[in-house]
């Protein structure tokens, strides 16, 4: 099934609006890119910075780019701070939110001058005054939060029963309500996403965000139906909303160049990369990363690292942000790299992810289990060792564990505050180098669990590229979300002529 622009003559204009952060802005470049295969007019708004992160790839897209200067100083922000990941302390996450509040007027500005005029809007999670403008301008506002099915679901179906409140103790478990089949999850209140937290000092921006997405039209979802399946028609269901699952979007382009340079300017060059790869055996290799927002205690990366080297195994360790204190540079840069030279490939920064997990000696990933990551992961084919540190990444980890089974939980037990971890994962204790070991051991060891482990995931890698090609069910997701707002298109177009003619 093809979009119906034949039928209607007319070619509708997409504008995106990402959030600035990379777990949201860089999945929506992607769906940029996927929009624009189906033979519609794709605009990105976003900043001079966010641009610049991306600059080469802008060049390979058949996609405009709009942006608006942001106004860091006016906001008490440091200058050229455009992306979360730039903010310097979690004491200015308000200051950022503010700032983007201030984008509003150049923004409804651009949105009633831009030619063509919009025909959908698709904005990330932190803007949730979209809806007015789209009201106005009267277009549907789609939201894009970057969270899977399952999360999006579970965070509902918990502000609407309840549930976490009925537990007595930190300790104490509650089964999360209505998921769809057989599977009973159950977790513990400090594994929940701050939003949950009462006491939190941002809850008036959850509320505005949790308004924001109860307003919108319709959810746009980085997942696929093979992966979650039911999750999707499940939260259509109880959100009364459209649900277009139209990921894995990593997978959006086979171009090496664009594989290489997705997100952001990698610091480590491909060839090196490729080439200490090739050396390895396959699926020998284990690959750890905590995301772009992700922050370890210096404690607690000297017992990541002693673990890992405990394992015998070969690995590649994304070290970035935070960690990067003089303490853990100067532990790393001494007898850890002597030790294990040859067998260690330290990236000090930004890594291309999705090309080091798609290369062959790649046999398991140390998560986060932010949804880009275990999605990228999941699109692989390769197995994950859980380690949640906050947001929706518990969730994630029930999924792969528990519901989907291509997981093993390093043991971590509760969420930290902003994903900033300050001495504890483990529900007031550091993850140990022992239980490193033991999860990086049953995720890659040869017994009959670990195979089938193994096996499941190359099963779903192989469902999620199926799902984008033609006739996959992302695919046909992506042209039913083109349909809709051609549809729309049309029914307010013969409104303003009814108009016209009674004038």
């Amino acid at each position: 099934m093809e979009p119906i622009l034949s039928d209607h003559h007319h070619q509708p204009h997409f504008i995106l609006i990402p959030w600035m952060a990379q777990g949201h802005f860089i999945p929506m470049i992607d769906i940029a890119r996927l929009l624009s295969l189906h033979h519609v007019m794709v605009t990105v708004i976003t900043t001079p910075g966010n641009t610049d992160r991306i600059s080469a790839t802008i060049s390979r897209l058949p996609v405009r780019f709009t942006t608006l200067s942001f106004p860091s100083a006016a906001a008490g922000l440091p200058d050229g701070c455009e992306n979360l990941d730039s903010v310097p302390s979690r004491d200015l996450a308000r200051n950022f939110y503010n700032a983007a509040k201030l984008l509003r007027h150049p923004l409804e500005h651009h949105l009633r001058t831009t030619s063509p005029p919009p025909s959908c809007i698709i904005g990330g999670v932190g803007f949730p005054w979209l809806h007015s403008i789209a009201k106005e301008l009267d277009v549907p506002r789609l939201v894009f939060q970057g969270f899977s099915c399952f999360s999006l679901l579970c965070n509902h179906n918990l502000n609407s029963y309840k549930t976490h409140e009925t537990v007595s103790s930190p300790s104490e478990t509650f089964v999360l309500p209505g998921l769809p089949g057989d599977h009973c999850i159950q977790m513990t209140k400090p594994q929940l996403p701050r939003f949950f937290d009462k006491s939190s000092k941002f809850q008036d921006i959850y509320r505005e965000l949790q308004d924001g997405e109860n307003s919108a039209d319709g959810i746009v979802v980085n997942s696929f139906e093979e992966l979650e399946p039911g999750y999707a028609e499940s939260l259509a269901m109880a959100t009364c909303k459209k649900v277009w699952t139209v990921g894995p979007v990593s997978l959006s382009s086979e171009e090496k160049l664009d594989v290489a340079e997705r997100g952001n300017k990698a610091y480590v060059s491909e060839e090196d990369c490729v080439q200490w790869l090739d050396s390895k055996p396959t699926a020998s290799v284990i690959y750890v990363s905590f995301g772009s927002m992700g922050r370890l205690a210096a404690e607690q990366v000297v017992e990541l690292g002693l673990g890992l080297e405990a394992t015998k195994r070969d690995f590649v360790w994304v070290v970035r942000g935070g960690e990067k204190s003089a303490e853990v540079e100067e532990w790393l840069a001494g007898e850890f790299e002597e030790r294990n030279e040859g067998r260690c490939l330290l990236i000090r920064g930004w890594a291309p992810q999705v090309m080091i997990l798609g290369h062959r000696a790649v046999g398991g990933f140390v998560t986060h289990c932010g949804w880009n990551s275990t999605l990228e992961g999941v699109a692989a084919g390769v197995p994950l060792v859980t380690w949640p540190l906050g947001a929706d990444q518990f969730f994630n980890e029930k999924l792969v564990v528990d519901v989907l089974g291509v997981g093993v939980s390093v043991g971590a037990k509760a969420s930290m505050e902003g994903g900033e971890m300050k001495g504890s994962t483990n529900g007031g204790e550091i993850v140990r180098r022992e239980m490193v070991v033991e999860a990086v051991e049953r995720l890659m060891g040869v017994g009959e669990e670990g195979r089938r482990r193994r096996e499941r995931a190359m099963e779903f890698g192989e469902k999620a590229r199926r799902a984008l090609k033609k006739g996959g069910s992302s695919h046909l997701n992506l042209v039913l979300l083109v349909d809709f707002v051609l549809d729309h298109d049309v029914k307010r177009n013969k409104k303003m002529h009814g108009c016209m003619k009674k004038d």
